[in-house]
C-alpha cells in the first residue's frame, strides 16, 4: 500500500514519518534540494502534542525546550498581567527550533527503506502511479491550482518579523506575550541564554531593522540582552480551504488552515489533523478495508469544522485586542484580567490551547 506526499516541509515530513511506522510506503515529492529552514524561526507545541509526537511519531524532547509558564501583558496596563498560565511548575508547551526539527525528520525518513525521494512531477504523472492515497502540503504544485483555489482568506495588513535574542543566562522557562499599540509581540525562550521573537506588526510598510530592535528592547519584559541576531518577516494572512479534497487527492498543513501567529497554533493544527489521519488509516487497516477516497472524505467531516472554529477563535482573539488598542480605554484588559483569575475558565483556556476544540 503506497502513499505520496508532496512537499518536504514541517507537515509532509512529519506526516511522512507517522506513515512510516504503520509501514505503510511513502513517496515523497519534491522541487526542493537540499532546503535549509531559517534559523531564526521556531515552534510552539503543546503539552498533548508533544507527548503524541514522541510516543507516535518520533521523539523530540532532545530538541525541544519546556515552558513552564505564559505571561500575558497588554500596553494598556502594561505594569500587570492580563493573564498568566502556569500548571504547578510542569510543562504547558515547548519551543523547538524549526530547522533542528526538519533535519531529525529528515535524517530518519532517508534511513527508512519505505520512503523514496522523487523530483516534482505533474499531476498527470502523479496519477499513473495509481496511489491509495495523496496528500498535497505544497502550496506551488499545479494540483493546488487546479483543485484546492478556493477558500475563505483575510489579510491582516501586517508582517511578523522574527528573530532571536542573545543574553545573560537564567532560568528561561516563562513566555511573554504583550499585545502591544501596534500588534502583539511573543517572547518564546529556547535555551538559558536565547529567546525567540515573534512580532506581528500592524504596519503595511516594511520596518528597519533597527526599528524592530528598537521596539524589542521597548517591550523586553525581563533579558540583560547581549545580542539582537538577523532579522526576517513575512506577510501574515489566515485561510480556511472551503473543500478537503478531491478523489484520492488530500490537501493538508498550511492548504487547509493558516492562522495568524499570536497564540503559535498553526503547527499544532496539522499536529491534530495527523493525529486524526492517523486513526483514521489505522481504522481502515483494522478492518481490512482499502485506503481510498472515503478516507478523505471521512477527514473533511471530522476536521474541517473543528479547524474553522479553532482558527475563528484565534482571529477573535487578535481583533479583540485590536480594537482596545485603537480605543482610549483599558476596560477590556481590565476584564479579561478579572476574568483570568476564574480557575474553571484559566483552565478552560488552557485545554482549548492544548488541545484545540473537541466536539
Amino acid at each position: 500500500m503506497k502513499v505520496c506526499i508532496i512537499g518536504d516541509g514541517l507537515v509532509a515530513s512529519t506526516l511522512a514519518n507517522a506513515l512510516i511506522k504503520k509501514e505503510l510506503s511513502v513517496d515523497i515529492v519534491s522541487n526542493k534540494k537540499n532546503y535549509e529552514y531559517d534559523k531564526t524561526r521556531t515552534l510552539g507545541i503543546s503539552k498533548s502534542n508533544i507527548d503524541y509526537f514522541n510516543s507516535e511519531i518520533i521523539d523530540i524532547k532532545k530538541i525541544s525546550w519546556q515552558i513552564k509558564k505564559i505571561k500575558v501583558f497588554t500596553e494598556k496596563i502594561s505594569y500587570e498581567e492580563v493573564l498568566n498560565f502556569e500548571n504547578k511548575g510542569s510543562q504547558i508547551f515547548s519551543i523547538i527550533k524549526n530547522y533542528e526539527l526538519h533535519k531529525l525528520l529528515k535524517n530518519n525518513l532517508k534511513k527508512s527503506n519505505l520512503v523514496k525521494f522523487r523530483k516534482i512531477i505533474s499531476y498527470q504523472d502523479i496519477v499513473k502511479q495509481k496511489y491509495k492515497l495523496i496528500i498535497n502540503c505544497d502550496s506551488k504544485h499545479q494540483i493546488t491550482k487546479k483543485f484546492f483555489s478556493n477558500k475563505i482568506e483575510k489579510n491582516y495588513n501586517s508582517c511578523a518579523y522574527i528573530t532571536t535574542i542573545n543574553h545573560k543566562k537564567l532560568i528561561n522557562n516563562t513566555a511573554f506575550q504583550n499585545f502591544t499599540s501596534n500588534g502583539p509581540i511573543a517572547f518564546l525562550p529556547i535555551s538559558k541564554t536565547q529567546t525567540s521573537i515573534v512580532y506581528s506588526l500592524r504596519e503595511k510598510k516594511q520596518k528597519t531593522n533597527v526599528d524592530i530592535q528598537n521596539l524589542i528592547k521597548k517591550y523586553n519584559p525581563t533579558y540583560s540582552i547581549t545580542k539582537i541576531n538577523d532579522l526576517n518577516f513575512f506577510q501574515l494572512k489566515s485561510q480556511s480551504l472551503r473543500k478537503y479534497f478531491k478523489d484520492n487527492i488530500l490537501a493538508f498543513g498550511d492548504l487547509l488552515h493558516k492562522i495568524h501567529p499570536l497564540a503559535g497554533q498553526g503547527f499544532n493544527m496539522s499536529l491534530r489533523d495527523i493525529n486524526l489521519l492517523s486513526d483514521l488509516i489505522d481504522k481502515k487497516i483494522n478492518l481490512g478495508l482499502d485506503i481510498d477516497k472515503s478516507l478523505c472524505l471521512e477527514f473533511e467531516k471530522k476536521s474541517q469544522n473543528k479547524n474553522y472554529l479553532f482558527a475563528t477563535g484565534i482571529d477573535w482573539i487578535y481583533e479583540l485586542f485590536n480594537f482596545e488598542s485603537r480605543i482610549n480605554s483599558n476596560i477590556l484588559s481590565k476584564s479579561i484580567n478579572v476574568i483570568g483569575k476564574n480557575k474553571i475558565i484559566n483552565s478552560l483556556f488552557k485545554k482549548f490551547a492544548d488541545s484545540g476544540i473537541r466536539i
